[in-house]
């Protein structure tokens, strides 16, 4: 058994507050904007056109994932005290509402930039898995998203939160969503589905929300409501995702290659 009792913090010092989510956060961003940073200058667009992307995934994401948790998670919470939906430091993040929220802001970012939509959703959830897999590793580090007690001798006893020895279901999914990225960059690198629109985007839905719905099986319940749900909110919210991911998926199939982007096309 691994006794698990890393502190959230790297540095708490008067107004400075340094934790280990908050940089592992911030690191999937900004590593997965500089691969498609290079990935797009290399299917030629301009640089112009690349740089705003980080604020409008930025913003998305995080507003996104809060309002995901709080309409999906808790609402009676939230609408009780709306003051709280701000307070993102208590916690709260839905990977699901991130996922609409980043491609919604993603939406507006091609639209004005007139960028193909579907086709950039195919190039950004290649980094966008690699993003997963590090806010895992963060709630790892936060001791939270713990998974049910095991007696597999790889258990994590999460002295933060009590003393049974249980599955380190964070670090499954983090590994998992490190595959995922490996398989999307072998699939834009090595294969034409780059160039069959939805393809890329319907691999990685169906991939990542497939496999969140049965880790959901040996999770903790996220939220009290959930411990008289036969499926929990997560594993609801996976179905019509990986219904969507299939959708594009076999859609990107039966199409076919697509004309290249190049800087002029619209």
């Amino acid at each position: 058994m691994i006794h698990w009792s890393v502190s959230p913090e790297i540095v708490d010092i008067g107004f400075i507050h340094l934790r280990w989510y908050g940089v592992l956060f911030a690191s999937g961003i900004v590593i997965g904007f500089q691969i498609i940073h290079k990935l797009l200058l290399q299917e030629k667009v301009p640089e112009a056109k690349i740089e705003p992307m980080l604020t409008y995934v930025v913003v998305g994401t995080v507003i996104g994932a809060r309002l995901g948790h709080v309409f999906f998670y808790e609402p009676e919470i939230f609408l009780a005290d709306p003051i709280k939906i701000l307070m993102i430091w208590q916690g709260g993040l839905a990977s699901h509402g991130g996922v609409i929220g980043l491609c919604l802001a993603l939406w507006i970012y091609a639209r004005k930039m007139k960028l193909p939509y579907l086709w950039l959703l195919d190039r950004v959830c290649y980094p966008a898995a690699l993003g997963s897999a590090f806010i895992r590793l963060g709630n790892l580090m936060n001791s939270e998203i713990i998974g049910r007690p095991t007696d597999l001798p790889w258990g994590f006893v999460f002295t933060r939160v009590d003393s049974l020895p249980r599955h380190p279901a964070q670090l499954y999914e983090s590994f998992f969503y490190f595959g995922v990225f490996f398989l999307m960059r072998y699939l834009y690198k090595k294969t034409k589905y780059k160039n069959m629109p939805g393809v890329m985007l319907g691999v990685y839905l169906t991939s990542i929300f497939a496999f969140r719905f049965f880790i959901e099986f040996i999770k903790a319940d996220q939220v009290a409501k959930e411990a008289t749900m036969t499926l929990n909110i997560g594993q609801w919210l996976s179905i019509p995702t990986v219904a969507v991911g299939i959708f594009f998926w076999v859609r990107g199939l039966k199409k076919g290659e697509q004309k290249a982007y190049s800087g002029s096309l619209k």
